[in-house]
């Protein structure tokens, strides 16, 4: 079983809740968006992944390069340094740009009410190895093409995708 950190409004943690429970009461809890750039001939991409059809919601949607909740008892940076080698095949140093809290209904039921903490991070990697129970495909674009992505397609991208994206972006 899979828990995730609940949290008091102010974004302290205040406990612990089986994952599907917590999504689908709606509970506040921990959770991590990875982003992966790298430098291109003329500006940055961005490494997104679509996420696989069987995840327990937003199945074929979209989104950051990772994304997870963070564990209990482990520092939530250690465990975006986890997850990005569990779903991705590779690491590289990732640095916290910043929080967000959305809540967003997502299907199937299930409510995300997340304070999100937005890790970036930079890397040339070509050898990438997805865990497909996580992600069923991946792509390196360009930001001015992901632009157009989410102003023409917003639904193809999962809810906490373009709030995240725009923290991640600050460092630009």
């Amino acid at each position: 079983m899979q828990y995730v950190i609940t949290l008091d409004s102010e974004g302290s943690p205040v406990g612990q809740m089986e994952k599907q429970e917590a999504h689908l009461k709606g509970v506040f809890h921990l959770a991590f968006s990875i982003f992966i750039f790298r430098k291109a001939a003329s500006s940055y991409e961005l490494l997104i992944q679509q996420r696989a059809l069987s995840k327990y919601h937003s199945g074929g949607l979209w989104t950051n390069t990772c994304c997870s909740h963070a564990e209990v008892n482990i520092p939530i940076k250690d465990t975006a340094q986890k997850r990005l080698k569990e779903e991705m095949g590779f690491s590289c140093p990732l640095q916290n740009v910043g929080t967000f809290k959305y809540k967003a209904f997502v299907g199937q039921g299930l409510i995300e009410n997340e304070l999100d903490h937005v890790f970036i991070g930079f890397s040339n990697e070509e050898n990438i190895s997805l865990n497909l129970n996580e992600a069923s495909s991946c792509e390196w674009v360009s930001l001015a093409l992901l632009e157009d992505r989410l102003k023409n397609k917003p639904a193809t991208f999962t809810a906490w995708f373009a709030p995240a994206l725009k923290l991640a972006l600050k460092i630009f």
